[in-house]
């Protein structure tokens, strides 16, 4: 159920800052019809360190109900406080959202126990399929495979996105969890080798702007068509690359800005694009056939 190319989905924001709804239904809309096999909205590229709780749950309850399940909603649901990660895993089994992504609790630096205890709770509030988002270089913590195999044990642990960015995880993971415990690459630049150590998608950055040609690779890699998947490589290598310059979202809300799709505007502490990194993204959409 959880394969293939799965955007961490933007939040759009109006020219006040505020959650344009009406844009968001729309960007819905063009997933599904781009062949995006699922969404996750609210995660850090959905800006969720700036958003209220309030606005986070309208924002998974309006794409839920966008969706209308048609493809599969990761609702973001993670924290550093297990008690609010309960209280979020909750709101997102409510509304009907597939599963949840829970990231490693950021900034209190847990230990592998403290992490094992973290999400055992989580699983014993709440029965919503759960998929760790380990990013030690966000969270400055990184679950071990070990560890992540204790954790595989519990059923409604059903998989990870890694943004470690260390292909051998997928293997040693797989030997920690089993093979069909469902990894998923937070990296877009190294979604190509991941899969290829047996890995089944991507929550990927750069589909926000390349929704159609993210999932046409994703579907080559899990047929085995290696050589098509390298064609498309190339053409979304400069996209990725650009788009990470400056921090991921900023890039990609301006990408989707130059597509006619949103509005460019996020939230500080973030702040827009130099013109040098415009002119980049400007490149590389050229590159990939989009403008």
């Amino acid at each position: 159920m959880f394969k293939g190319s799965l955007p961490a989905l933007v939040t759009p924001f109006d020219q006040d800052g505020e959650l344009d709804l009406d844009t968001l239904k729309k960007l819905v809309e063009w997933h599904v019809d781009q062949g995006t096999h699922g969404l996750v909205p609210v995660g850090t590229t959905g800006e969720s360190p700036t958003l209220t709780h309030d606005e986070h749950r309208t924002v998974i309850e309006e794409v839920v109900r966008a969706v209308n399940g048609r493809i599969p909603v990761i609702a973001g649901a993670g924290s550093n406080s297990t008690r609010e990660g309960i209280g979020l895993l909750k709101h997102a089994a409510s509304v009907g959202a597939d599963a949840a992504l829970v990231v490693t609790p950021y900034y209190n630096k847990p230990t592998q126990a403290g992490l094992i205890a973290h999400y055992t709770a989580l699983t014993d509030a709440c029965d919503l399929p759960i998929i760790i988002y380990n990013i030690p270089g966000r969270s400055v913590v990184d679950m071990m495979p070990e560890t992540m195999g204790v954790l595989a044990q519990i059923p409604s642990i059903i998989g990870v996105k890694d943004a470690t960015g260390r292909l051998e995880r997928v293997s040693c993971q797989r030997m920690t969890c089993g093979a069909d415990f469902v990894q998923l690459s937070g990296e877009d630049a190294t979604a190509l080798g991941f899969n290829a150590h047996g890995g089944v998608g991507c929550i990927s950055v750069t589909a926000n702007v390349a929704p159609k040609l993210c999932a046409q690779f994703q579907e080559a890699t899990l047929r085995g068509d290696y050589a098509e998947a390298l064609k498309l490589q190339d053409r979304l290598m400069p996209l990725h690359l650009a788009i990470f310059v400056e921090p991921g979202l900023v890039g990609a809300k301006y990408a989707m800005s130059r597509l006619g799709l949103c509005h460019e505007r996020v939230r500080l502490p973030l702040t827009p694009l130099t013109e040098p990194t415009r002119r980049l993204i400007d490149a590389a959409l050229e590159h990939a056939g989009l403008i």
